[in-house]
């Protein structure tokens, strides 16, 4: 047992003290809290503990609503106020840039957060088991694959809740096979909903192991007559030992091919294995940083790199000259080219293809954006996509990111290319959780 001083919010919701020099990792520990805590894993590098007792409480300590939340592992800052998860929000990005970059006093604004920090999910993907004879979903307790079963999900929209629920009930009434994963047998492996906060669609996913499903046709007829919302009913093929969740292949069951989200004036159409972001409105405060950041004036050619189903570059081509996209998922790109014609723009173009190879190679053909926008995966922007930029120049490049470690390295990358970072607004896309989004603009320096 030791008593520990918390500094700081770890990454993944922890808080973060150090005992002889060695940093420790806390759950639930809130920075400016005293806690006494037992060890229980040490590492060359750190230690994990579990708090014993509260020798000095913050102010900002709270308790968590969700009756799972200490079990569920989808949330880990609900203990915690939600003014102060901002302003820890804003703290993860500050070091995170100043361990990378080396530099202090960076133009970091105050997080962008919600009034209503719940009920904000517009999708769900949850695995589904059978446990003593009972169909269950839910989310892996931490660092475990023991499932917890949820019968709702405080920041998901009750609707998506209560599809899932009755996806459930219909399984189990129908009697329709459960996939055993240590068998490799059975049938349904996961259960993802999709639902339009605007336009009142939902979108059904059934990941299964086999395909046909098992009493496919009654199923169906199931479905359609117990959930009203949906308009796209979908069988994606897995028949994989893996812990992805999608399979190669999709078949729509019922319905259409994709479901309708609206942001602002937008209409989006998306496929069941498409890209959208999760919390509709705090999108439109993100794209209009994007917006802002971009600094458009009708004249410049804007590249949309990672852009899933085209959502950033559509937001961007009112004031936009020319919108050029790029994505590896070949639905995803159809969905862009769809969304763009349903929104009247007739001055984008989408190219099935990683970022990381295309941009370089029209870079060496002599292209030349004005702009560029960046929101790609957790893992960062590739070093080729890196080099292209700082290659060709490109006059503003702004970078979307909900990972502030692989954010602030790139961006010190592009930094020593001859980038200035000349702003960074966090988002909060994830209340209760330890996530935080960012735009950031960096410009090229020039002499």
């Amino acid at each position: 047992m030791i008593r520990l001083p918390i500094r700081s919010l770890g990454i993944n919701g922890e808080g973060v003290g150090y005992y002889q020099k060695q940093v420790v990792f806390v759950d639930e520990a809130i920075p400016g809290e005293y806690v006494a805590v037992r060890i229980t894993e040490v590492k060359k590098k750190f230690a994990r503990g579990n708090i014993q007792r509260i020798l000095k409480r913050s102010s900002s300590r709270v308790t968590a609503p969700c009756p799972v939340y200490q079990e569920c592992g989808g949330c880990q800052l609900q203990h915690i106020a939600y003014p102060m998860q901002l302003r820890l929000k804003r703290e993860l990005v500050e070091e995170a840039f100043s361990r990378y970059t080396g530099k202090e006093g960076l133009p970091i604004h105050e997080t962008l957060g919600m009034e209503e920090p719940w009920s904000y999910r517009n999708k769900a993907q949850l695995p589904v088991q059978k446990q003593q004879g009972k169909v269950v979903m839910g989310m892996y307790s931490p660092s475990s694959h023991r499932l917890i079963d949820m019968k709702g999900c405080l920041v998901q929209h009750p609707v998506t809740d209560r599809i899932l629920d009755i996806a459930r009930r219909t399984l189990a009434d129908l009697s329709i096979p459960i996939y055993d994963e240590r068998k490799h047998l059975g049938s349904i492996r996961h259960l993802v909903v999709r639902y339009g906060f605007e336009t009142k669609e939902a979108q059904l996913v059934l990941i299964s192991k086999e395909n046909p499903l098992p009493k496919e046709k009654v199923l169906q007829q199931e479905l359609i007559r117990r959930i009203p919302e949906l308009v796209s009913l979908v069988v994606n093929h897995n028949p994989q030992r893996t812990s992805l969740v999608f399979g190669e292949k999709s078949r729509v069951l019922w319905g259409q091919s994709t479901m309708a989200e609206q942001l602002g004036d937008r209409v989006f159409h998306l496929s069941a294995p498409a890209f959208f972001q999760l919390n509709p409105s705090q999108t439109v405060r993100l794209y209009n940083e994007v917006m802002n950041a971009a600094g458009l004036t009708g004249h410049e050619t804007v590249v949309d790199a990672y852009c899933g189903t085209g959502t950033i570059g559509i937001w961007l081509a009112q004031k936009a000259a020319k919108v050029i996209g790029m994505d590896t998922i070949a639905e995803a790109v159809v969905d862009a080219r769809e969304n763009a014609i349903a929104n009247g723009i007739d001055h984008a173009e989408y190219h099935v293809g990683a970022a990381e190879e295309l941009l370089p190679r029209w870079a060496d053909e002599g292209f030349r954006p004005d702009v560029v926008v960046a929101d790609p995966p957790r893992t960062g922007l590739g070093n080729a996509f890196i080099q292209a930029l700082i290659r060709t120049q490109v006059a503003r490049f702004v970078y979307v990111s909900c990972n502030p470690s692989t954010l602030a390295k790139d961006c010190a990358t592009l930094v020593q290319g001859g980038y200035q970072i000349r702003t960074i607004q966090p988002v909060d896309m994830f209340p209760q959780t330890a996530q935080v989004e960012c735009c950031v603009l960096l410009e090229r320096v020039t002499e």
